[in-house]
């Protein structure tokens, strides 16, 4: 993306990047999470964040590897990881995937990476308490929207506030699915299930959880998640509700609010 700049372009030129953006596998490769990847960096370049990406020098966080039982896949690559990052300096990492964000966090200290990580919900809560990030009206004011919380993000790591907060500023109306929050219940993806056929059951996760999230008469389902972006768009798909409901993550909203 244009005028996006490597960590290595950066330090060669002896700068110092604030931020790490950390794009993830789903961030890089995933057509669809390109476009999540391309709004929130619209968004760091809008409120002149300094910043940067490792590009070729990013590589799986090792999440899935774990998920799926194999730790010693993980702990290679997350050493790797964690040699690159600690070889640059880098502090402060950001990240709009919740499963790079909850390894980043919980499991990559006890391996010697440590880092101040923050979800792109609450970087963009930031940036809007700070005033750096500003809006009004817009394309989803009064819009019916509802909001599934992420596993990684929610029940894994206590964030509720901020993805909301982030959505009260664009002056949506959020309409709660019965299970939120604490509450709240799975897309699908979660625990590398996203990557294996699915078991014999009534019905399929992620169809029983879009199903709640159109009971709310919502227009919207917001997201924070690429998996959930995945599994959710499914079970709109899959539902026949594409002309009804859109599926979008909060960066997308604050991006398109913002004509970026």
């Amino acid at each position: 993306m244009k005028g996006v700049k490597t960590v290595a372009e950066l330090v060669s030129q002896g700068i110092m990047p604030d931020v790490l953006f950390w794009v993830g596998c789903a961030g890089s490769f995933d057509q669809r999470a390109q476009k999540i990847t391309k709004a929130f960096a619209k968004i760091l370049q809008h409120c002149n964040v300094s910043f940067a990406v490792l590009g070729t020098e990013e590589s799986c966080t090792g999440d899935p590897a774990k998920r799926a039982g194999n730790e010693f896949l993980f702990q290679m690559q997350a050493a790797n990881n964690i040699a690159t990052l600690n070889n640059y300096n880098i502090k402060k990492i950001v990240t709009t995937c919740p499963h790079c964000y909850n390894t980043f966090k919980n499991e990559y200290p006890q391996l010697g990476g440590n880092y101040e990580v923050i979800h792109h919900s609450q970087f963009l809560n930031e940036l809007i308490e700070s005033g750096k990030l500003r809006f009004e009206g817009g394309d989803f004011k009064g819009k019916n929207i509802t909001y599934h919380d992420s596993c990684y993000l929610g029940r894994a790591n206590g964030e509720y506030i901020a993805p909301r907060n982030v959505l009260k500023a664009l002056d949506a109306e959020l309409t709660e699915m019965k299970r939120c929050k604490s509450n709240g219940f799975c897309c699908g993806a979660g625990g590398a299930q996203m990557f294996k056929e699915s078991e014999k059951g009534n019905v399929e996760v992620n169809i029983e959880r879009t199903n709640e999230a159109i009971e709310t008469g919502a227009e919207i389902i917001a997201l924070n998640c690429p998996f959930c972006i995945t599994m959710i768009s499914d079970g709109v798909k899959n539902t026949n509700n594409e002309d009804k409901v859109q599926v979008l993550d909060i960066a997308e909203m604050v991006a398109k609010t913002l004509n970026i």
